[in-house]
């Protein structure tokens, strides 16, 4: 096994840096500290740092602290992306680099929003017909941001090609894959915004508040996360298994469909619990966290699926990520 280069794991390390600063955002949300700095941006309670912070303040206050980091390491991996396809200018080294200045773009944007939510007074409890779009797009943005970032690190320490599937039938599979993952996260974003914003005492009164004609239209779209968690859990672990089975039983495929389905059937899991227990913090850190798990699984499943499209399909045809 070679060892992996020291920019490949700078690269996991600025993917894991991402995923911290993400699930630290599900506690201000969940904690409804996102309206800790009130509706100022860059400035805090219009100070630079604030001087008599609550505690939903240094909450928010840390999250804005924590995401610039982010911002920056992600600026060191394109310097250092940049360097090496200076001093090596291969299609190889290209393409990293491509890749670390899409994750650039994509956490610029990431701030925007994020920005454009407090600005806009779509935080803690602030509901406007706005928000759930505001949330969605953020979730979009966050999913195109890792993906980038773990195709960073993969492509950097494999230096295989991504390659469009040739058969229709994997593009479609593929693809599907990616809508399913994206459906679910933005009908589970309606979701934990209504439980938030719409606490029900018992299941049985969130289940009546769910299907009242009453009931605002946040709550009546509820049913539809765990619907379709459920209808798009088993189309991956399917998905997964029959390309794993195409792919000739590809070890580095196998692995990724095996951590997928894993993943997916213990998201489940967690996703009844948190329901069964009404939603408290730790679970709902939990479940995104499994959520953002699930997409990496499946972006790197895809990435080695698609570098075998042009190879011999054989378990001995792989790279060791």
């Amino acid at each position: 096994m070679n060892p992996k280069p020291a920019f490949t794991k700078y690269a996991w390390f600025v993917l894991g840096w991402n995923l911290l600063v993400i699930l630290w955002g599900v506690f201000l949300r969940a904690s409804k500290s996102g309206d800790g700095c009130g509706q100022h941006w860059l400035t805090c309670q219009g100070e630079v740092i604030p001087s008599a912070p609550q505690l939903k303040t240094i909450i928010e206050f840390s999250h804005r602290v924590t995401s610039s980091l982010a911002g920056i390491v992600i600026i060191i991996l394109v310097v250092w992306a940049f360097k090496r396809w200076r001093n090596n200018r291969t299609p190889e080294s290209s393409f990293t680099l491509k890749l670390a200045a899409g994750s650039l773009l994509f956490v610029v944007i990431e701030g925007l929003l994020g920005a454009g939510l407090v600005l806009t007074g779509n935080t803690a409890e602030n509901l406007t017909p706005e928000r759930p779009l505001w949330m969605a797009g953020h979730l979009v943005n966050t999913f195109i941001l890792l993906a980038l970032l773990t195709l960073t690190a993969w492509h950097s320490g494999s230096h295989r090609d991504l390659n469009v599937p040739r058969k229709g039938a994997y593009k479609a599979g593929l693809a599907f894959g990616i809508a399913a993952i994206f459906i679910v996260g933005i009908t589970g974003s309606i979701a934990a915004l209504s439980s938030m914003i719409f606490p029900a005492g018992t299941i049985a009164e969130g289940l009546a508040a769910d299907f009242s004609p009453t009931s605002h239209l946040l709550l009546r779209l509820r049913f539809l996360h765990p619907i379709t968690a459920i209808l798009a859990g088993v189309f991956l672990i399917f998905l997964t298994g029959w390309l794993a089975k195409e792919a000739g039983k590809n070890k580095c495929v196998v692995k990724w469909a095996n951590i997928l389905s894993l993943l997916v059937l213990g998201q489940l899991g967690v996703g009844a619990a948190t329901l069964l227990t009404h939603s408290p913090i730790v679970m709902q850190i939990a479940h995104l966290f499994l959520v953002d798990a699930i997409w990496i699984s499946y972006v790197l499943f895809a990435a080695n699926f698609s570098a075998l499209e042009y190879l011999p399909a054989t378990a001995d045809a792989a790279s060791e990520i």
